[in-house]
């Protein structure tokens, strides 16, 4: 079996790409936990249990 690109179907999922400024915007705007996040969280029950 042959497969055929369904361009209309294809178009109909289309999301453009955003902006720089946009892009950037959503990126700080997502609350995400990044290794020093981690790291701080480790430190901070380590210092917790040795009390």
């Amino acid at each position: 079996m042959c497969n055929v690109i369904n361009y209309e179907e294809e178009i109909a999922k289309f999301q453009p790409s955003l902006e720089v400024d946009q892009a950037e915007e959503a990126i700080y705007n997502n609350d995400l936990t990044d290794i020093m996040d981690i790291l701080a969280m480790v430190t901070k029950g380590k210092n917790e249990t040795e009390k």
